[in-house]
């Protein structure tokens, strides 16, 4: 996987399907979810939803492996404030928790949904809160709840209001491929085109205020990086040099861009200032090294490079220049993903001759393979560190798939057309 470009044109061109609608497909669950019922919202007479809030949330809450909701159908009443809760109904039922809510007119186009969460076992209010949004985004509110009770249950941010960036292809009527790049919710929901070419696009990548993404297309004779701001969707090419240009990375801060280029022959890892585009070059080698990642401090780069031999990522000082190797499990270990707080890396590693998606943990200094599939790539951690996407096959097809960093909670969110890869995920953005 360090020369990915033509693996990658080659399997992005072999696709060819409409659009890229993504599913949700749960495969595995936490051992012990926490039973918990969300109760159907109810709202004003008169009051037109397009929604169903409640739907969103619990699929929200399953999504994430931690809560096994109640069915529906198995509800033996439908309160919608605490005051109508009877807990021994409840607990005659197996829950633990019960939220309940309704939706109210707030003029014009916006509406209040006021919400609590009850906890069954000590027949009390634990969580109440009133959250107005926008009747034409019903979904953003329900992400929204969903956070809150995720936290407050976890003691884990939410980040269901968070997004997704990944790569598609169609291919048109005169055998020619037309390249997407795409933006959607966690779940798939609110697709939309940011960018498409008739030249393959790859590695996008998000800043770190939510604001702008970064990725490279091929539209001019060669590759370039380019940024876009997602609020105006006005592009701006960064770099033309000769050969290889590729891997952008947004420092923490957002001031640097961490890239590889070959301008000056074997591919390197440079930063680029974004306020001025002065280059400063990180690696001097006559290796391959590629797949930059800041650390949580921006002051130390992750990078891959063969220069031993084979694949492993090794970690730069930015002050002093100073290299060293961090994996040694394997035979090959590539783009690697830090986690928060520097905990570890989560990376693409091989084993028997396959490739998925690990974790190396740097304080018991071992590696843990989360995926069974064989052809995983493209790792991309959530913003609170509790799941991540990569890219992988599944009947033939190319699909996104999220794995809990325990390895514990599993699901696949396939194109409802073909295949889909790249996938990244956005930072918190409120």
């Amino acid at each position: 996987m360090l020369v990915r470009i033509l693996s990658l044109i080659i399997a992005l061109s072999l696709a060819g399907f409409a659009r890229a609608e993504l599913v949700i497909e749960i495969n595995k669950g936490n051992d012990d979810p926490l039973p918990i019922a969300i109760v159907p919202f109810g709202w004003d007479p008169g009051l037109s939803v397009s929604e169903d809030i409640a739907a969103v949330v619990e699929s929200d809450l399953h999504r994430s492996g931690l809560f096994e909701p109640l069915s529906r159908n198995d509800m033996l009443s439908r309160p919608t404030a605490s005051a109508e809760v009877f807990f021994k109904d409840w607990k005659s039922l197996g829950v633990d928790y019960v939220t309940v809510g309704t939706l109210k007119s707030a003029g014009g186009d916006n509406v209040i949904a006021q919400f609590e969460l009850l906890d069954v076992n000590s027949q009390r209010l634990i969580l109440a809160g009133t959250e107005t949004g926008s009747r034409n985004d019903l979904r953003y509110l329900a992400h929204t709840i969903s956070d809150l009770i995720y936290e407050k249950l976890t003691n884990i941010r939410g980040a269901f209001r968070t997004q997704l960036l990944y790569i598609s292809a169609v291919r048109e009527g005169d055998n020619r491929v037309r390249y997407r790049l795409l933006k959607s919710d966690i779940d798939g929901a609110n697709e939309k085109v940011l960018f498409d070419s008739r030249q393959p696009i790859m590695a996008p990548t998000w800043a770190p205020d939510g604001k702008k993404i970064a990725y490279v297309s091929f539209e001019t004779s060669r590759p370039a990086i380019y940024i876009q701001d997602l609020g105006t969707g006005a592009r701006r090419q960064i770099t033309n040099f000769k050969g290889l240009n590729s891997s952008p990375a947004f420092s923490p801060d957002g001031s640097k861009m961490a890239m590889v280029l070959s301008k000056d022959g074997s591919p390197d890892v440079y930063i680029m200032d974004l306020a001025t585009q002065e280059l400063q070059k990180v690696t001097n080698h006559f290796a391959i090294d590629t797949e930059p990642a800041w650390g949580p401090d921006g002051k130390t780069l992750y990078f891959t490079s063969d220069r031993g031999g084979k694949p492993q990522i090794y970690k730069v000082e930015l002050a002093t220049g100073y290299v060293e190797r961090v994996t040694f499990d394997g035979d090959y270990n590539a783009r690697a993903r830090v986690l928060p707080d520097d905990l570890g890396l989560v990376m693409v590693h091989r084993r028997r001759g396959d490739f998925h998606i690990a974790v190396q943990d740097f304080k018991r200094n071992r590696v843990e393979i989360l995926t069974s599939t064989a052809l995983d790539e493209s790792p991309s951690v959530a913003p609170n560190a509790s799941m991540l996407l990569y890219a992988t096959k599944h009947n033939g097809n190319g699909v996104l798939a999220a794995v809990s960093v325990d390895g514990n909670v599993k699901y696949r969110l396939p194109s409802r057309f073909g295949d889909v890869r790249e996938p990244a995920w956005s930072p918190f953005l409120h």
